[in-house]
């Protein structure tokens, strides 16, 4: 299986939202984070908080037992230059409660990273198709 960079938001996406404060974990948060790193997968915290609530945050998730790869930053010890770089990261999947959507719950986006099942619209709304594996589906 390919291992992903994934970058996840924290505030409704992870926990409620109660920024500045630290809400609610959310349901299968931190198991599906585990899970997902235990496959291989390198995760980005990417988030709005910075400074003290950030800490808080990063903290909070290494007491639920997950580490991130980076926070806010495309790899550990990037040093972000705006003169020179996009505030954007590097990242293969973004989880977030902002996506077009909204955030479709942990048992969902495993399903969804773990099956590569990728999503079209069309005129008819979403719609939901496993990703072929290689020539004719095999």
């Amino acid at each position: 299986m390919r291992s992903y960079i994934i970058a996840v938001d924290f505030d409704g996406t992870v926990v409620d939202d109660a920024y500045p404060k630290i809400g609610k974990e959310k349901l299968f948060a931190f198991e599906s984070l585990k899970q997902l790193m235990a496959k291989g997968h390198r995760l980005v915290l990417w988030t709005y908080r910075s400074g003290k609530e950030l800490q808080d945050a990063v903290e909070f998730c290494r007491e639920n037992g997950v580490e991130f790869y980076a926070v806010n930053s495309s790899f550990e010890g990037e040093i972000f230059d705006q003169e020179k770089q996009s505030r954007k990261i590097n990242a293969d999947i973004f989880i977030d409660d902002r996506n077009l959507g909204g955030f479709p719950g942990w048992g969902e986006t495993l399903q969804v990273i773990s099956n590569k099942i990728e999503f079209t619209i069309n005129a008819h709304g979403v719609e939901k198709k496993k990703k072929k594996k290689g020539f004719f589906g095999l």
